[in-house]
């Protein structure tokens, strides 16, 4: 077998390190495809077209948004996966492509596979429940569970979502027993839950709100480190006796392994610019949504985080897709 000199292959390093350089310096030149775990109209494609919009200003290219809905995003995690890594395809993912990862066998591993860009945007989970239920705070919901064992039943956009791990953990610490029923999707969740044939859900802000301020659904609590801005009112799962409980639904980018460098931190600064706009902010607020602005270091320890959390959370509930 022939083998290339080293001087040769040094040579080849040396091309392909300058020829990254020289694009990096010109880029972008096209558009550029953003790539969305989930279909149109929820809020991962709400917050994606916000970006994109505020992007394709600042860089003059247009960032075209191609929804790739499916097992929970691992369509378009095996698209972005596969893509060029010359910054032309990047991916917005939220917390349920890490979740559906953790249960699932996937051909691709957001560790190896995938460069972090920066963490978006993240709208906490908020305890709710149908106003029939004769509770009004989280202590009286987990006495009236333990006193109803497998009688209260559950809402989540299907079996291992996000929602059915949270709301599955928050049984197994509290030692109450809950029947879950998944759905296909937040809209038919939200549905039997304003009609009452479930009783209680965690979904994300932004899906609820409208009703909680109609008072259609009680909320009970909110399950992020800090009490929202948007309902301060609400205590924090930690104040409601459930310490450490955090969930929170949260959206950010990532592009295929390789990129160069100065490509990703050129997309994180316009990304970050992007959500600070004030324009975007007061948008996302209108959805309960807050901006999150992060390094690429940052959110890939978010990332791992994430995932060690709820690797953890399946197992305790003892969860496993079906």
């Amino acid at each position: 077998m022939r083998t290339t000199p080293v001087f040769a292959t040094t040579a080849f390093a040396m091309i392909a390190a300058t020829n990254a350089v020289a694009q990096s310096a010109t880029y972008p030149t096209k558009p550029i495809r953003m790539t969305v775990s989930s279909g149109a109209g929820g809020g991962l494609d709400f917050v994606s077209r916000l970006a994109a919009t505020a992007m394709t200003e600042s860089l003059g290219q247009g960032v075209v948004v191609d929804n790739r809905a499916g097992a929970s995003g691992s369509i378009a995690a095996e698209i972005t996966a596969l893509a060029q890594p010359d910054g032309y395809t990047v991916m917005m993912l939220s917390a349920s492509l890490v979740v559906y990862g953790v249960v699932n066998k996937t051909r691709y591993d957001l560790y190896r596979d995938f460069d972090a860009i920066s963490q978006l945007a993240q709208s906490p989970y908020i305890l709710t429940v149908h106003p029939s239920l004769p509770v009004k705070s989280v202590k009286e919901l987990i006495a009236h569970a333990k006193a109803n064992p497998a009688k209260l039943s559950y809402a989540s956009t299907g079996n291992a979502s996000l929602g059915h791990l949270a709301t599955a953990l928050l049984a197994s610490l509290t030692g109450t027993q809950m029947t879950h029923v998944p759905y296909k999707g937040v809209g038919a969740a939200l549905s039997d839950l304003l009609s009452g044939q479930v009783q209680i859900s965690f979904l994300s802000g932004g899906s609820l709100f409208s009703q909680i301020r109609a008072q259609k659904l009680r909320a009970l609590a909110v399950a992020s480190p800090t009490r929202m801005k948007a309902a301060p009112e609400l205590p924090t799962m930690n104040e409601a006796g459930v310490p450490g409980f955090t969930v929170t639904q949260w959206h950010g980018l990532l592009a295929p392994r390789g990129v160069p460098r100065p490509i990703i931190e050129r997309l994180n600064r316009e990304a970050v610019k992007a959500i600070q706009r004030p324009d975007v902010a007061s948008r996302l607020a209108l959805d309960s949504t807050e901006g999150v602005a992060s390094s690429p270091e940052q959110f890939a320890a978010f990332l791992r985080n994430e995932c060690d959390q709820w690797a953890k959370a399946a197992k305790v509930a003892n969860i496993r897709n079906e």
